[in-house]
């Protein structure tokens, strides 16, 4: 079972980590014993896979506030009906709508060529017809916000900065800075439009969006991304000399648009009202299928809730699963959420979020209160024949779930490989044939296993030590 990802995992636990030190809190041999075969079930499992193989050919893209976005909300009602969920519900809100309607890039002088490019979420549309200018070209952003106005002024800013891979995707928080932050710098500057390499690592002409800002607002003016091989082409052409540059975006804007999360509950017994959440984000770009980011993870926790939903006897908690909407154009569902649950926020014991790809989980970080460590320690050890590694105390649970997190619930991140991730994310390329079975479910498998330890336990992850009170008496 999962042989191949045990060996990557052992590989990777020769990475340095910090982990917890505490000794294992004692679980009960009924529990540990329902959480192995969780694991075991796990590993021939197809709810999940199903799912998103499903929700990836009947919807395809769904992009936030669309009605490909609305379309995957009543599916995945009528699917979690289906499934058996106890509960599902839609969370309904609103959002502000961008959308592309038609773009380009070409060069038109000294060699006149089509360069392969998408528009950035929230790019403002350039006049009908374009908008041409000879390229400035920078390093990096910081070298565009020193540069004065007189270089970039009537000119078309070109930010060719490269990503760096990394196993944990650190490296998409340094790169992602030009993207936010290119259109508004270069229009201060007098620029006409501002072109970025692709914040991605792959090396095919695969073009990669994203949003600019997280409040999903219109930029301060058009910006587009080019993919590596045209950007490589671009910098040859300045070499040479001057280039000039044209560059037509169209864009349809939407003051408010349809949104929601969608809820689907296993009810707890005798601690009903104690929530495990374990989320995704429905919504996806509009280039390719959604498969990675996040149907994967979607269709995980999907299907490790239904894991557990085959069970003699539902867990004491209760299981939500949450599919956010409109999270790729500013966590306006982490958002709703919060509002929509605000004040029973003390009542969520333990949360995470899948949403990083189908990658095999490697780590397993925790934020839990000092004397709930213990806690974690058992539910690393009980994963580390996963290849599942032990790591610290400081989680953010996922991006949606990080408004959760700051509120205080306790949340664990279960790391995946995202190694080759930056390759297909927010791309034309993420389509589910990316996603390998085997690596998807032992993911199931570790979700599965933590989701109903934390539901059946009834242990507090907020738990703080007890006040030492013989300095007072």
């Amino acid at each position: 079972m999962f042989k191949r990802i045990l060996a990557a995992g052992l590989a990777s636990a020769l990475i340095p980590i910090v982990s917890v030190a505490q000794e294992p809190a004692e679980l009960s041999p009924e529990i540990e014993a329902t959480a192995l075969a969780l694991i075991e079930q796990a590993a021939s499992d197809e709810v999940g896979l199903n799912f998103v193989e499903d929700l990836t050919t009947e919807v395809g893209q769904r992009l936030a506030g669309s009605e490909a976005e609305a379309l995957a909300r009543d599916w995945s009602v009528a699917e979690l009906t289906e499934l058996g969920f106890d509960v599902v519900r839609i969370e309904p809100f609103e959002i502000p709508f961008w959308s592309r309607k038609s773009e380009s890039v070409d060069v038109v002088s000294p060699s006149p060529q089509p360069l392969v490019a998408t528009a950035l979420g929230g790019s403002a549309a350039t006049p009908a017809g374009g908008v041409s200018g000879h390229v400035m070209r920078f390093e990096s952003l910081a070298e565009l916000r020193a540069a004065p106005i007189s270089q970039v002024d009537g000119k078309i800013v070109f930010i060719d900065e490269t990503m760096i891979k990394t196993m944990d995707g650190s490296g998409y928080g340094m790169a992602v800075r030009k993207r936010s932050q290119c259109a508004e710098v270069a229009s201060e500057k007098g620029a006409l439009a501002c072109l970025i390499r692709s914040v991605g690592t792959q090396p095919h002409r695969m073009p990669h969006t994203g949003i600019m800002a997280r409040d999903g607002a219109e930029g301060a003016g058009p910006v587009a991304a080019i993919s590596g091989p045209d950007a490589d082409q671009l910098t040859r052409l300045l070499e040479r000399g001057p280039v000039e540059v044209s560059v037509d975006i169209q864009t349809e804007i939407k003051t408010n648009a349809p949104s929601g999360n969608v809820i689907a509950e296993l009810t707890g017994t005798d601690l009903a009202d104690e929530i495990v959440l374990i989320g995704c984000h429905l919504d996806s770009w509009d280039l390719g299928t959604g498969a990675l980011d996040d149907g994967a993870g979607c269709g995980i926790v999907v299907g490790a809730a239904m894991l557990i939903a085959g069970l003699p006897e539902r867990p004491r908690r209760t299981i939500r699963v949450v599919l956010y909407g409109a999270e790729e154009v500013g966590l306006f569902g982490a958002t709703a959420y919060a509002r929509e649950h605000g004040d029973d926020l003390d009542k969520h014991v333990l949360a995470s979020e899948s949403d990083f790809g189908a990658g095999p989980i490697w780590r397993f970080q925790t934020r839990f209160g000092e004397a709930a460590l213990p806690y974690a320690r058992t539910i690393q050890n009980l994963l580390m024949p996963l290849g599942v590694t032990p790591d610290d105390n400081r989680a953010f649970g996922g991006p949606d779930i990080g408004i959760l997190a700051r509120a205080g619930v306790p949340v664990v991140t279960p790391g995946q490989n995202g190694m080759d991730y930056f390759d297909y994310h927010h791309t034309p390329d993420d389509t589910f044939d990316k996603i390998d079975p085997e690596e998807f479910r032992q993911n199931v498998a570790v979700y599965a296993a933590f989701t109903y330890i934390a539901a059946e336990t009834g242990w507090d992850f907020r738990k703080q030590p007890e006040p030492d009170t013989e300095g007072t008496q």
